[in-house]
């Protein structure tokens, strides 16, 4: 029994041996490998490996006992974790008497200590032994990268599990890392190396009297300057090494007094990437400084930054100068002073000061921006540092703005003064005399006045920006002041054309200042607005010039923009509202102009209420029932027909009303919109009017029973509002509702109501809850859509219902979307529909902005586009191949616009399947699809130019007849397309470019400019193709 037993044992003990004979004589590696495996699943020990390299380890040649210490280094890399605390101390000792070893066993020993360093069993004080034999035995920058990698492992493995213990060596650790690194040349090696030094000094290792040799062994490396090898597999860049090695320079006070001069160094040399670095890395130390380390370098520091932003023709370093300067001001500023210490920042500030303020009195010079810029940025650091610049700075400014009488010197003064003015509103002060603007308030106010007064646009323009920010602090302008403020604003909102961005600007102004200074604004500007909304009602009512028109307009959109306020909406709405009242009862001789330009006012009141409940509630609850009410009294049939009722119900004003309700109704609150929805769909279901005003109307309101044309249209308002609903709110009778709208969708009378009734049924689709009810609905849809696509006269609208309802579905993933996709790709071989349905694949990849967008909370997934085009165009491919040939431009333009509008970065894999067919889109004669085929070419032949170039003779002669096409956009695209071409190899190009340079002189006489423009551009470039330096 004894002697079987010991048979079994011999046996697997054999089959170990015969690995380690494989690995260590015959130079296999696998057997490593299984080695480890047997160890990890318990059919052998580490002690049994030891044994069996029993030879291996003591034997006389180098290279023997390198592979056998190999082996046993790679099993304990895989089975560390199994190791026992007595087996640790044993391997450890071994592995420090190998360290003496040659050195071509020492790569070996290096991996075993990695391994023995992660070890949760290491017992207290091997960790500093370990490390004290590597830095006593080993020449680290003798061996080659992989291995220096491999100590640097074993540092970092020993300081992250036994800090306290590698802490206990005090200097000598920091002293031993130093040799360890210097020279160190391999950037994989200098990250990490770069994280230890991090380590070493933010985890408050001992430094002791080593710490200009640890600057030193890392600012060797400063500016970092390495060019990553093409196709380098360790994705290492430029930018990591430099961001490592500055978080090293910046983590200490300590390296101030080396580093300080090294950065002025670099500063004043002359290579850019030097000065950025540097500036930059004096930015990152400044967080850390105090005025202790900057004291003795801030004059040397000054000049440097001071010549940078004055002198350099690079705005990145003109940028980072003045971010330094910045930070520098912010340092001292926040430094604790003693009594009897000299204040630095004073003395500091005064040399800028004395430096840059005799620049600002000469507006026309070249220095006067750096010297501006220079003194914000230090202004900018603190609320010292902005008082004192300010109370120097300020009447100068006043007095040189009063010195010069030129425009534009005026101009650059205020621009400057704009700049610190905008300063101030970063601090806050409890005292209001101790604000430094308060003592200047009354010289501002004058100059700022002067400003909108001058005949200067731009100077106008600055002006306004300037009592802007003025409005913007806080109790500085008095009431006088801000009557004042208001008369301009108002007289500038009502400029002529030709100062278009001053009267812009000036309505913007109004809303910013009106949010303020409700009180004013309602006081001094409403009530001049609403007579000049009077006047000009009784100018439209008498048929006056178009200058009085354009002033009515002016006024519409100054009250719109004013109403920034919750008590200036319940003054300015009114007045709007009331406006279209006059309309509707016929005493303003209305245009569909003037009532859109209304709707658009409304629309953008209904956008800043939306920043505010209470206002967007008061606003949907006061506007919404007043337009319903005007478009259902238009729609009612007169005994006399009026032509100033049926205005409000052309497509133009319907559409102009859809965009205020539904803009009035996507931010309400679940339950302020469910109380709205309980009046709103009555009325159209039910006919009940009882919560509209003036609702003493002629005849019942039945837009779905048998209503008029002018009824139906009012189907339009519906979509609007229950469209932009919350998912969330319940809809009443809503079974109802969807059967109404599908029956009306296609029904051939009124295109315009048939359209708006499939949008909303498409609406409600979307939103509504996956389940047995949206089943019914989406079985009553496809059935609806199968009838109206057989003959007769309904097909056009079973087709816009298909399409919308296609579109609804395709938003949510729903499985149907397939199939009915796959209907309407069936529609492409139809006569008479399929250039509709070929357009219809841009409707279903675009976003639309009244019905199914996600401001109106419908239901769009994230990438549907994406998904879209995974699922249908290789059956778009596939049917264009099998298609007749008189179909097939169909199919190109549905494939156009499904690639059109696919993002760039899905295209791209895709682009070298897909390019024949693009180009074969180019000979297609529709202008619809030249145009969208070649907007979607043209980032493609940016971003994808090594496919491109393979077609470039096609792509030559295509662009070139196109750039003669007769439409002005498709010449357009045609010609900027040209251009894009020469982002191709320039060896592809210079064959073709003396026949672009001839072809492309024809469009330089083109009738239109916009044309002109670009033939200008791409012919210039074509010109410039393989000349030097292009």
């Amino acid at each position: 029994m004894a002697a079987a037993a010991a048979v079994e044992a011999a046996a697997p003990m054999g089959a170990l041996w015969g690995l380690v004979h494989d690995f260590v004589v015959g130079q296999q590696e696998g057997p490593a490998d299984q080695v480890a495996a047997d160890v990890k699943s318990g059919n052998y020990t580490v002690l049994q490996v030891v044994e069996a390299l029993g030879s291996s380890l003591e034997n006389p040649e180098p290279r023997t006992r390198a592979r056998g210490i190999q082996l046993l280094s790679q099993v304990l890399l895989h089975c560390h974790t199994l190791l026992l605390e007595k087996e640790v101390v044993h391997l450890i000792l071994f592995y420090e008497n190998r360290l003496k070893d040659h050195h071509l066993v020492i790569p070996s020993v290096l991996q075993g200590l990695k391994a023995l360093s992660l070890c949760v069993a290491l017992p207290p004080g091997l960790a500093v032994s370990v490390l004290k034999a590597i830095f006593q035995e080993v020449h680290v920058q003798s061996l080659p990268q992989v291995d220096r990698h491999t100590v640097y492992n074993i540092i970092t493995n020993f300081m992250r599990t036994r800090e306290e213990e590698l802490k206990s060596l005090g200097a000598d650790f920091t002293f031993g890392f130093i040799q360890v690194m210097d020279g160190e040349k391999d950037p994989r090696n200098l990250l990490v190396a770069f994280r230890i030094v991090h380590d070493l000094i933010s985890r408050d290792y001992s430094l002791g009297p080593f710490v200009e040799e640890l600057f030193e062994v890392t600012s060797c490396y400063f500016p970092i300057d390495f060019t990553p090898p093409p196709n380098d597999p360790h994705g290492i860049q430029r930018e990591d090494l430099i961001l490592s090695l500055r978080a090293v320079l910046a983590s200490t006070p300590r390296f101030a007094e080396f580093l300080l001069p090294l950065l002025i160094e670099k500063v004043d040399s002359e290579v850019l990437s030097a000065k950025l670095d540097s500036l930059q890395t004096l930015n990152a130390c400044c967080a850390v400084y105090g005025q202790k380390e900057l004291k003795d370098f801030l004059p040397s520091l000054w000049a440097s930054i001071r010549r940078e932003v004055f002198q350099t023709a690079s705005e990145r370093v003109e940028a980072e100068g003045l971010a330094a300067l910045h930070s520098l001001t912010a340092c001292l500023s926040r430094s604790v002073l003693r009594a009897d210490a000299e204040d630095l920042l004073d003395s500091f500030l005064s040399n800028i000061l004395q430096d840059c303020r005799h620049h600002l009195c000469e507006p026309d010079m070249k220095l006067v921006w750096p010297s501006a810029k220079l003194l914000q940025a230090a202004a900018g650091a603190s609320a010292r540092a902005c008082d004192s610049v300010t109370s120097n700075v300020l009447p100068l400014l006043l007095e040189q703005f009063h010195k010069h009488s030129q425009s534009s010197q005026r101009r650059t003064i205020l621009e400057m003064l704009l700049g610190f003015l905008k300063l101030q509103q970063k601090w806050s002060y409890e005292d209001k005399d101790q604000r430094p603007l308060n003592g200047f308030k009354d010289q501002l106010c004058s100059l700022v006045f002067m400003a909108l007064t001058d005949p200067s646009t731009q100077l106008q323009l600055v002006g306004i920006r300037t009592l802007t920010v003025l409005g913007a602090q806080p109790d500085l302008l008095s009431s006088e002041d801000l009557e004042l403020a208001v008369g301009h604003l108002y007289r500038l909102s009502f400029l002529k054309e030709d100062s278009q961005s001053c009267r812009v600007a000036a309505l913007e102004a109004s809303g910013t200042l009106a949010a303020l200074y409700p009180v004013a604004f309602s006081s001094h500007l409403v009530p001049k607005l609403a007579e000049e909304l009077r006047v000009g009602e009784s100018n439209l009512t008498n048929g006056d010039e178009p200058t009085q028109c354009s002033r009515h307009l002016c006024c519409l959109q100054a009250l719109s923009a004013v109403s920034t306020h919750p008590s200036i909406v319940k003054e300015t709405l009114p007045l709007l509202l009331q406006h279209l009242w006059q309309v509707n009862r016929g005493n303003m001789v209305a245009q569909s102009s003037d009532v859109i330009a209304v709707c658009q006012s409304l629309r953008q009141m209904a956008e800043k209420c939306q920043q505010d409940p209470e206002s967007c509630w008061y606003f949907h609850q006061t506007a919404i029932p007043c337009l319903l009410a005007l478009a259902v009294q238009a729609s009612m049939p007169e005994k006399e027909p009026s032509v100033l009722r049926k205005v409000l119900l052309e497509d133009e004003v319907l559409a102009a009303m859809v965009s205020v309700i539904g803009t009035a109704t996507t931010h309400l609150s679940p339950e302020l919109a469910a109380q709205s929805v309980t009046h709103i769909v009555p009325l159209f279901l039910d006919g009940n009017v009882s919560f509209l005003p003036e609702n003493s109307f002629l005849s019942r309101f039945q837009p779905f029973q048998d209503g008029s044309s002018g009824q139906r249209r009012l189907i339009a308002l519906l979509m609007a509002f229950v469209c932009s609903l919350p998912r969330n709110v319940e809809i009443p009778q809503l079974n109802q509702l969807m059967r109404e709208l599908l029956e009306l969708s296609c029904c051939h009378s009124c295109p315009f109501s048939s359209t708006a009734a499939a949008k909303c049924f498409a609406g409600l689709l979307n939103k509504h809850p996956a389940g047995q009810q949206l089943d019914e609905f989406l079985q009553l849809a496809v059935d609806k859509v199968e009838a109206g696509l057989g003959s007769g006269p309904c097909r056009s609208q079973a087709f816009t219902l298909l399409l919308w309802v296609t579109k609804a579905l395709v938003l949510r993933y729903h499985p149907l979307s397939s199939c009915l996709t796959a209907r309407l790709m069936g529609l492409l071989s139809d006569p008479e529909l399929g250039p509709a349905a070929a357009d219809g694949f841009s409707l279903l990849m675009s976003d639309c902005t009244d019905v199914l967008t996600r401001a109106g909370h419908a239901e769009v997934r994230i990438m549907f586009r994406q998904r879209f085009f995974t699922d249908n165009v290789p059956a778009l491919v596939q049917g264009f191949h099998a298609a007749p040939q008189d179909v097939k431009p169909n199919y190109l333009k549905g494939l156009s616009h499904v690639l059109n509008r696919l993002p760039k970065p899905v295209l791209l894999p895709e682009l070298p399947t897909l390019l024949s067919l693009l180009l074969e889109a180019l000979s297609c004669p529709d202008c619809v699809v030249q145009l969208s085929t070649l907007s979607c070419l043209q980032p493609l032949l940016l971003e994808a130019p090594q496919v491109m170039s393979l077609h470039v003779d096609t792509l030559v002669t295509k662009f070139l007849n196109l750039s003669s096409s007769p439409s002005m956009a498709v010449r357009i695209a045609a010609l900027q397309c040209m251009h894009a071409l020469t982002r191709l190899p320039t060896p592809v190009l210079l064959p073709y470019k003396p026949q672009v340079i001839r072809a492309l002189a024809k469009p330089l006489d083109d009738k239109k400019r916009l044309v002109r423009k670009e033939a200008v551009s791409a012919r210039g470039e074509w010109f410039l193709l393989g000349s030097p330096g292009s």
